[in-house]
């Protein structure tokens, strides 16, 4: 297992390809663990690691804990509801009361880009070791989802040996509501780096043209990209045009609350023009896998029979590797080598 320097988890964008191997290699491992009899591994006992979200989540905080507690460590939950946050605490002083209660680690959740970004800086001005994790921040980032996502398409099209050289030369399409979707930016900075093509494809108003130059630029923070090579990424507005060749599909949740800023005509609109089955899945030209990050609205991303086929759908796939995948973050967080203590990933 190669070393890990990675101090926090912030952006898939720092990450370098063996960054990715690690990452897989590790969540392969705790894969292929027994899920019957003694589930726990000792590897982090003794260490605590807090959840921080103050954005609704049922998968992600769920699959967090319970990859902590198969590693033995303690889990401490923070509810925003019946905080200090009520009574004028700032988000910082919160974070250092569960510091100064012995926290290892951060997973923090809000729906304000650029939170955990910030409180990690804070937390090394203050002079902590804490680690912080990216559990999900506004538009801009949701590194868990986009490696869960990777490991999944990799176990796809390499079983035994799940790599980034699996996803080389792969035409992944990425379908709905890109705008708004932190998933979508973490998957394209991770499918890239794999050697894939990404296909963004959805309607004008929630697939921005400014999109096209995502990738051209240094990823934000950074002089230089950390992957010298990157798949390419284009842009296609009709389903028709993107689906041809490709080697999967992923269609993100559509916000409904996004038709009443009228970027959306109707719901039966959208699954009319976007929405995947089987019969549009056709046009692949062969059996392709499908993904969701969830919850899925059925009928509207995806027909009902399709979502249910375990030929096809890779949605229930996704959700049991959340576990290993969160795993595998926490345990090379928590044991990391020291390196470059202070880069933020």
């Amino acid at each position: 297992m190669s070393s890990w320097s990675h101090r926090h988890v912030i952006d898939l964008a720092a990450f370098s390809e063996g960054d990715f191997a690690t990452v897989l290699a590790l969540a392969q491992r705790f894969r292929s663990l027994p899920v019957s009899g003694a589930r726990k591994l000792p590897a982090l006992q003794g260490r605590l690691m807090t959840t921080l979200f103050f954005e609704p989540s049922t998968r992600t905080r769920s699959s967090f804990e319970l990859a902590a507690r198969r590693l033995s460590a303690d889990v401490q939950t923070f509810s925003p509801a019946s905080s200090a946050l009520s009574k004028g605490e700032s988000l910082l002083d919160t974070a250092l009361t569960y510091v100064a209660m012995g926290a290892d680690l951060l997973v923090v959740r809000h729906r304000c880009a650029g939170v955990p970004r910030g409180l990690a800086l804070a937390l090394e001005a203050a002079g902590t070791s804490v680690s912080v994790l990216n559990a999900g921040d506004g538009l801009h980032s949701h590194p868990s989802q986009g490696l869960l996502d990777l490991f999944t398409l990799a176990r796809h099209f390499q079983p035994d040996a799940p790599t980034p050289e699996a996803l080389r030369g792969r035409r992944i399409v990425i379908v709905g509501d890109i705008l708004h979707s932190r998933v979508a930016r973490s998957n394209l900075w991770a499918l890239t780096a794999c050697g894939a093509d990404v296909v963004f494809c959805g309607p004008p108003t929630l697939l921005p043209e400014a999109f096209a130059s995502f990738l051209d630029a240094p990823p934000p923070g950074l002089q230089r990209d950390p992957v010298p090579q990157r798949g390419q990424l284009h842009l296609c507005r009709r389903l028709e045009d993107a689906l041809p060749g490709a080697d999967a599909v992923m269609t993100l949740r559509l916000q409904k609350e996004r038709m009443q800023q009228h970027l959306l005509t109707s719901l039966d609109t959208y699954h009319r023009l976007y929405g995947l089955s089987h019969e549009r899945l056709a046009l692949c030209g062969r059996p392709v896998p499908v993904l969701h990050p969830g919850p899925v609205n059925r009928g509207v991303e995806l027909a009902g029979r399709l979502l249910d086929d375990p030929q096809r759908s890779l949605v229930d796939e996704q959700v049991r590797n959340g576990v290993p995948v969160r795993m595998a973050l926490l345990y090379l967080m928590a044991t990391r080598d020291g390196g470059d203590g202070g880069q933020l990933a």
